[in-house]
This record gives C-alpha cells, structure tokens and sequence, in this order.
C-alpha cells in the first residue's frame, strides 16, 4: 500500500571523541615527511572550519570507531518511545569512504546493529550519498515497500589523512628543505578539510508526536556528462581528464603515488562548482517546483568552506532566489566538513536548537563535486500532538 507521505521522525548524530581544534590537527594526523605543512594555516584561515571530529583517539593516535561502529552508533541513537531496532524495514546507507571495497557498507552498519532480517542498500558517491540515501529511504517509505527506513550518512576522513599514508610518495631520508618533501598541494589541501562523523534519520509514513519534517521532494542531479573529475580517490588524473584507476597500478606505484589519498583538482573546483551544483541545476528545480525565496524558511547549504559563502549567495542572486543571510543554516564551524553526513548533523543540531517552527519550510543543498553532482532536499516541519 502506498502512501501520501514520509516523514523524518526522529534524527541523531555521533560524532566520534573531543572536538580537535585547528592547531591540533597535525599532531593527530601526523607530519607528512616529518615536517609541518606549509599549506595548513592558509586552509584553515579561508575555509573557517575551528572544530572538526576525528576516530582517531588523541591518547593513543589509532581509531577507536570503524565508519561501520560509528554510523551504527548514530543508529542506535533513533530507538526509544516506540522505535526498536527489532522494527527496522530498510537500512540505507552512503558514505564517501567504507572501510573496504566490498561489501558494501550498509552490510558491515547492519552487522555492527546485530539484526534484524531487513532490506540493506548502500549509496556510493562523496557528499551526495547521503542525500540519495535518503531519497531511497523516502521513496521506498512512499511506495509501501517497507514501512519504515532507517537512512544514514557517515564519514571517516582522517584515516585516509593520517601521514603514514603518504610514507611511500615522501621519502623518509630526504634532508628538509627539499621539495620531495612537500605533499602535492592537491593532496594536501583535503588533509584540513574533512571531519569524522555519522547521521541517522527515521523516515515513516506518519508523525510522530513533536516536531516531524515532511518530505515534499528531493531533486538529485548530475553535470558528469560535461565535466571531468575533480574529487577521487584509488585513481591517478590522466592530461585528457580522465581517470586511470588503482587497478591499473602495481602495489609499488599505489604506494609511491599515495594512489589512495583522497584528491581535489582546486582549479576545477573554484570555476565550476558554483556553476554546476548550484545555479544550473536549481533553475530546473525553480522551473520545475515553482519555489521562490518566499518559500524558503530555513536555507541549509553543506558548504565545505566559508570560502564558498560568497559564490553561494551570488549563485542563489543569479536564479532569483535570495535567501537572506539570517535565514541560512550551517555548523561547518564548530564539526567541520563531514561530507555525506553534513546534511544530517545539520538538520539533527538546528531540529534540537528549538529554532524551527511548525509550518516553516527547509531547503537543503547538498553539492558533490566528485563529478559535480547536487542534491536540493525540501521539507516542511509539521508537529503533531
């Protein structure tokens, strides 16, 4: 049986050990070549991340979370007032970075939780699978083919951003000083960037008492089709743009060329993104929907950088919807860049600041750009007696 509606029921969040401030984020992640990064402190200062989140404890410098645990964890932060995990009906999960290429990620989280027999899917992607995560979530709740879904984003950044990951491409005997030993700024760049962190929403076909957010549709968009890539990871960016992946290198090169660190082509990002996730696939959703500014209560952007607020707001000038600043919503401040869980940890903290009113209406956006993707999440918050 189908139904009208899904509703976001409850929301929760794990974020793993102490905040970690700026100046304390190489003596966790460790110096790549045994000396401090010389682009560190600019990243830091532009992209105006003060707090982030780590698995990596600070006593002992190994994790105490597998992104499985964590996100299973921030599972376990949905049951209670008539929720048990006994009950769950569909488990979606997407994360940027499992803890292994197979099997997927949604089986380890439905290993770590201990049962029950239920639908299990994970979405694949960087920042957006979250969002599609909970667009199958939704979808499946709406259809009837399960009766309630439990959706999640997680990521766990700093194990791919821990120096000794980078041991092969730096030689350890090079004498400081010497250029070898700098990281290739590409590389470099997403080591102060990312954060460590999991989100879980209930998704049901009816409220809950308190406050519900209603799913009123979610748009999901992809430019792959005139873009090369500009985020990756387990491949080597070819001069054609292409991407030439870890299967095709020996154990050697993989490791020489630190095949597996997360990188970012910085040009491509700053002409593009704004272009190809924000102002071009939301003038089909203002033709599509008929939204305006006016109908915008809460505007919550996962921006990876305050350095994008600007371009942001501009974009949103250029397709006639200016959301004013008040109205916006963002904690990559005090957590950081989570990737797929951003939109979760969002939606989760300004949920419990009590800001948000029965009746007012949320904009998500969610930009990926892996090969520039974009995801817009709209929403109405309902309470119910």
């Amino acid at each position: 049986m189908s139904h009208l509606n899904a509703y976001i029921t409850r929301t929760s969040v794990c974020l793993p050990n102490a905040p970690v401030e700026d100046d304390d984020t190489e003596s966790i992640l460790g110096q790549v070549g045994g000396r401090p990064s010389r682009a560190r402190r600019l990243i830091q200062r532009r992209n105006g991340i003060r707090r982030r989140y780590y698995v990596i404890d600070p006593a002992t410098g190994e994790p105490n979370y597998t992104n499985a645990s964590l996100t299973a964890d921030a599972v376990r932060g949905l049951v209670g007032e008539g929720f048990a995990l006994e009950d769950l009906a569909c488990l979606v999960c997407g994360t940027s970075n499992p803890d292994q290429l197979m099997p997927n990620h949604a089986v380890m989280v439905h290993g770590e939780l201990g049962g029950p027999v239920c639908e299990v899917v994970a979405t694949a992607g960087v920042c957006l699978s979250g969002a599609t995560a909970l667009k199958y979530g939704w979808l499946s709740v709406m259809s009837g083919g399960a009766r309630n879904a439990v959706v999640t984003g997680s990521e766990a950044a700093s194990l791919v951003l821990r120096a000794r990951n980078f041991d092969g491409e730096v030689p350890g005997d090079t004498q400081p000083g010497e250029a070898s030993t700098d990281l290739a700024f590409e590389k470099d760049f997403l080591r102060w960037m990312l954060s460590d962190g999991a989100g879980a929403m209930l998704v049901e076909p009816a409220p809950r008492p308190g406050l519900n957010l209603r799913i009123e549709w979610i748009d999901i968009f992809s430019y792959a089709h005139v873009l090369p890539a500009c985020m990756y990871m387990g491949a080597e960016k070819q001069p054609d743009g292409s991407l030439r992946g870890w299967m095709h290198y020996s154990a050697r090169e993989r490791a020489a060329q630190s095949l597996f660190a997360v990188k970012q082509d910085v040009n491509l990002l700053n002409d593009e993104v704004v272009s190809h996730t924000l102002v071009k696939p939301l003038q089909r959703v203002i033709a599509h929907r008929s939204i305006s500014a006016v109908d915008v209560d809460w505007f919550l952007p996962h921006i990876s950088s305050e350095y994008f607020r600007a371009p942001v707001t501009e974009g949103l000038a250029r397709v006639g919807l200016q959301i004013p600043a008040e109205r916006w919503f963002t904690n990559l401040a005090s957590v950081g860049n989570v990737g797929s869980a951003s939109i979760y940890i969002m939606l989760d903290e300004l949920l419990r600041s009590g800001r948000v009113r029965d009746g007012q209406r949320l904009l998500c956006f969610v930009p990926e750009s892996g090969r520039f993707s974009s995801g817009f999440i709209y929403l109405t918050a309902t309470a119910h007696a």
